[in-house]
C-alpha cells in the first residue's frame, strides 16, 4: 500500500515533480504544467510565484503569552501582461480550515483576484472550485431523480394487478 500524507497526497515526490520542482500535490503540478506554463510561453502570464505566504492575522501577546500569526500559503500568485494579478489555490475538496482562511484572505486582501481551481475530466477539465461544486450538485440531483423514478417504476411493477 502506498504511503500518503494527511492531505491524501502521495509521499512519492517523483509523482508530484515537474521540471525539477516538487509540488505539494499532483493537482498543483498539473495546473502548473497544463495552464501556467503554456500561458507563460505565450506571454499572457509574465511571472509566477509559488507558495507565497500571506499574513492573515499578525502574532500578538495575550496575558504575556505570544499567540502565533495566522498565515496562508497560496499555491500560485500570477502576474498577467495586462497588469492584473491572480492568486490561485488548487483544490480537490475544501477543508473547513481552507474555507476559513479563504474568508480571512478576502477580508485582508480584497484587491487580488482569488480563485480555487479544480480539475474534472467529466466536466471539461480545469474549472473554478465553485463551478465544480455546482456541477457535482447537479449530477447528484439528476442521479437522485433517476433513482427515484426507477424506484417508483419498480414499486409500480411489484404492485401491479396480475390477470386472473
Amino acid at each position: 500500500m502506498e504511503k500518503r500524507t494527511k492531505f491524501n497526497v502521495d509521499a512519492d515526490k517523483e509523482k508530484r515533480s515537474y521540471d525539477g520542482i516538487v509540488f505539494d500535490s499532483e493537482l498543483e503540478r498539473n495546473y502548473y504544467r497544463d495552464v501556467i506554463l503554456p500561458q507563460m510561453a505565450s506571454g499572457t502570464i509574465i511571472s509566477c510565484e509559488r507558495q507565497k505566504c500571506f499574513v492573515l492575522q499578525p502574532a500578538f501577546k495575550n496575558n504575556g503569552k505570544t499567540v502565533q500569526a495566522i498565515t496562508y500559503k497560496a499555491d500560485f500568485v500570477l502576474a498577467f501582461a495586462d497588469g492584473t494579478e491572480r492568486v490561485i489555490d488548487c483544490k480537490g475538496y475544501a477543508t473547513p480550515d481552507a474555507v476559513l482562511k479563504k474568508k480571512m484572505f478576502l477580508h485582508v486582501f480584497p484587491a487580488p483576484d482569488y480563485l480555487w481551481m479544480s480539475y474534472s475530466a467529466c466536466d471539461g477539465g480545469w474549472l473554478s472550485y465553485e463551478e465544480l461544486q455546482q456541477k457535482r450538485k447537479a449530477r447528484k440531483k439528476l442521479k437522485n431523480g433517476l433513482d427515484k423514478e426507477n424506484s417508483d417504476w419498480k414499486e409500480k411493477l411489484r404492485n401491479r394487478k396480475r390477470p386472473t
